[in-house]
């Protein structure tokens, strides 16, 4: 075989997300009648019309230098915008040297996890999970250990303490969650960050709280997304402008370390060199500027909440078991009979497509992106009603 044996394997359990679309795409094709897409989580929002007018005064921009190679972690000014946002929301004093510029929040996650693994080393994570999460530990010679969730799906702080081994390295979390689209509780936060304090304290080494969000300024019904900063000092975020700008092509994103973090000044100078040695050198040029004015800025959120709203309320009223989004674009419904599998094929055939739980380690339910045009949510409700028939 040419490829190797593992990539083989991950690709036979690569992502269901990415099947579902390329079978709307053949769909599409067919001719048979209209598609109605939920598989990607890929915003139909544009982005707001202050990041336009900043990208034409960017790209007029004609002074010297402005294409050419830059600092592995990112311009100067970028990073000193996005800490200054990060210092109004959080009260902490973050710095240019709290932020290094990435590739998107994948991108991100890559640069951190290569600064803090060694081979051997575990990553836990709460299920259901983005699967990407399990091929981007292994990328470090780390292992992912998928821990339940509660029935709300919040973390279960209890379940979490009782995966962590001697070889815990890293505590990886998403809030707004994809694929649920909860918003972990400050005080679930609070409660790991004690965990996490406790537990590195026995072990004799830190263990690191990476938090994921590029979804955390999409959020309804809450005034703020509680953050982990304020729960645990050696933590680390990552997130791009993907979601809330609605740049999903671009590309473009950050990682944040505490200030409070032990030798912060050592993790920036591991990840500045990780974020080089990986290929990604440092994030677009072009974007980095952009973006740099427009951290106080995003897509309209009512867009999503009333969309959240239409289907919460038709899937409950139908009959649908599913717990009420706070954030994100996702909803996460049991699905009927218990069968996700099944269930996702049967509303294939009805040219209905949606994402199997099992996608995210969490069968018995299915996924609905709903950052989709009003029309494809209005006729594909009489469909997920007639399934329950």
């Amino acid at each position: 075989m040419a490829i190797s044996r593992k990539i083989s394997d991950f690709i036979g359990r690569a992502s269901f997300i990415r099947k579902m679309f390329e079978e709307a795409a053949r769909m599409r094709a067919d001719g048979q009648g209209p598609v109605y897409d939920f598989s990607l989580g890929n915003p139909d929002l544009e982005p707001p019309e202050a990041f336009r007018e900043r990208l034409f005064a960017v790209v007029g921009d004609k002074s010297p230098g402005t294409h050419k190679y830059m600092a592995n972690v990112g311009y100067e000014s970028t990073r000193r915008a996005v800490a200054a946002a990060l210092e109004r929301e959080l009260g902490l004093p973050f710095t240019a040297d709290s932020v290094i510029m990435t590739v998107g929040a994948g991108g991100a996650l890559n640069t951190v996890l290569k600064a803090l693994l060694d081979d051997g080393d575990e990553v836990i994570t709460p299920l259901p999970f983005f699967v990407e999460y399990g091929f981007y530990a292994d990328n470090h010679g780390g292992a992912l250990v998928k821990v339940p969730s509660r029935d709300d799906f919040q973390p279960d702080v209890e379940a979490i303490e009782a995966a962590i081994t001697p070889q815990t390295k890293v505590l990886l979390t998403n809030s707004p969650h994809n694929p649920t689209g909860v918003v972990y509780s400050a005080e679930v936060l609070a409660a790991l960050g004690d965990l996490l304090r406790r537990k590195s304290e026995e072990l004799g080494h830190t263990i690191y709280w990476i938090s994921d969000e590029p979804y955390r300024k999409l959020i309804y019904d809450i005034d703020r997304c509680p953050s982990l900063f304020e729960a645990y000092e050696s933590s680390i975020m990552v997130t791009s402008h993907s979601k809330d700008l609605g740049l999903p092509g671009e590309r473009i994103g950050y990682l944040a370390i505490s200030p409070k973090a032990d030798d912060p000044a050592t993790l920036f100078g591991a990840m500045a060199f990780t974020n080089r040695t990986l290929g990604f050198v440092n994030a677009p040029a072009l974007m980095q500027r952009v973006v740099e004015d427009l951290q106080e800025v995003t897509v309209d959120i009512e867009w999503y909440r009333r969309k959240r709203d239409l289907l919460y309320d038709s899937l409950t009223r139908f009959g649908y078991e599913v717990t009420k989004p706070e954030g994100a674009f996702y909803i996460f419904p049991k699905a009927p009979g218990g069968d996700d599998m099944s269930f996702v094929a049967r509303m294939q055939e009805k040219r209905v497509l949606v994402v199997p739980g099992t996608g995210f380690g969490s069968p018995g339910y299915f996924r609905i992106a709903y950052c989709v045009d009003d029309s494809v949510i209005e006729g594909a409700l009489p469909l997920f009603e007639e399934a329950l028939g």
